[in-house]
């Protein structure tokens, strides 16, 4: 039965004002109340307690080979552990305007990664796409000295390697998600994961702030547990039986634009010039790497 799409689409922009909304949100907790590390170790642990009731529950579905958990463990360490770790240690020494903008260089990444081993085909469009946005990216983590948003240079440095992590993450996974269920992968993703993260963020989760949190805190803490890990999980799932990965992919475009929205809301950051300017040139780019794509 053909889902409609106005559910589809609409569970897309539901899952993308999370993300945009937990730049923010998860700013409020790091660094005083919890180390990034230790959240990250936090969110990890929720979403495998969640995504695995729903996995035993409604997918029931089993990894078929030895090579096949491999892979899974090689995802997890750029989809989980080093993606996570640079996002959460960058996003904690920098501004939630900058990481949103940072962030959207990922499918730049990919088609850079695309070229490296041979499934997207040479382009001079795109060349000058990704020369664009990267350089842009790299002039506004590089403008530190004109932005007072409390943005660092090795903040910044950390949001870009996440998002280069991120575009390894989606190249090498995809194999999988052709084989296997989503939520099945997801799964296992965060289990190897939370190996991979404990060491680092152990110490930083037992020596939380937990008795200084009030309500609105345990509130950010339910909505990056809930909302961010799991509810954000099923509805990309729940869209990709339905829509193409590509169209799932371009409303990550919607992040940096309701990030930077729901931050300047808040009233504690301010979007400059300057930042404006780079976030147009960086989207100039994004369209020229995606333009001449193919829905798949």
């Amino acid at each position: 039965m053909k889902e409609s799409p106005l559910k589809v689409h609409s569970a897309l922009i539901v899952v993308n004002v999370i993300y945009a909304a937990s730049y923010t949100i998860s700013k409020e907790l790091m660094p005083y109340y919890i180390g990034p590390s230790g959240f990250i170790l936090l969110r990890i642990l929720g979403a495998l307690l969640l995504l695995g009731l729903y996995q035993l529950i409604f997918i029931r579905e089993k990894i078929n080979s030895i090579k096949d958990m491999l892979h899974i463990a090689l995802c997890a360490v750029f989809g989980v552990a080093l993606n996570m770790l640079m996002f959460f240690e960058g996003l904690s020494r920098t501004s939630p305007i900058d990481a949103s903008l940072i962030m959207v260089t990922t499918p730049i990444l990919v088609v850079i990664l695309g070229f490296i081993v041979k499934e997207e085909k040479f382009n001079w469009t795109k060349v000058f796409g990704i020369l664009l946005g990267t350089g842009s990216a790299s002039m506004l983590i590089l403008s530190k000295g004109n932005i007072a948003n409390g943005s660092t240079l090795l903040g910044d440095i950390f949001i870009f390697i996440n998002a280069a992590s991120y575009a390894i993450f989606l190249v090498i996974v995809r194999p999988l998600m052709k084989k296997y269920h989503p939520i099945t992968i997801m799964t296992w993703t965060f289990f190897f994961g939370s190996f991979f993260v404990a060491p680092f963020g152990y110490r930083e989760l037992s020596q939380a702030h937990w008795m200084e949190l009030n309500l609105s805190l345990w509130a950010a803490v339910g909505f990056t547990l809930l909302c961010t890990t799991f509810i954000a999980y099923i509805l990309n799932a729940y869209a990709l039986k339905h829509v193409a990965s590509s169209v799932v992919g371009s409303y990550v475009y919607l992040q940096p634009v309701l990030g930077i929205f729901i931050a300047v809301s808040t009233g504690k950051y301010i979007l400059h010039l300057q930042q404006l300017g780079f976030a147009l040139l960086i989207f100039a780019g994004v369209y020229l790497v995606s333009k001449t794509e193919k829905i798949s």
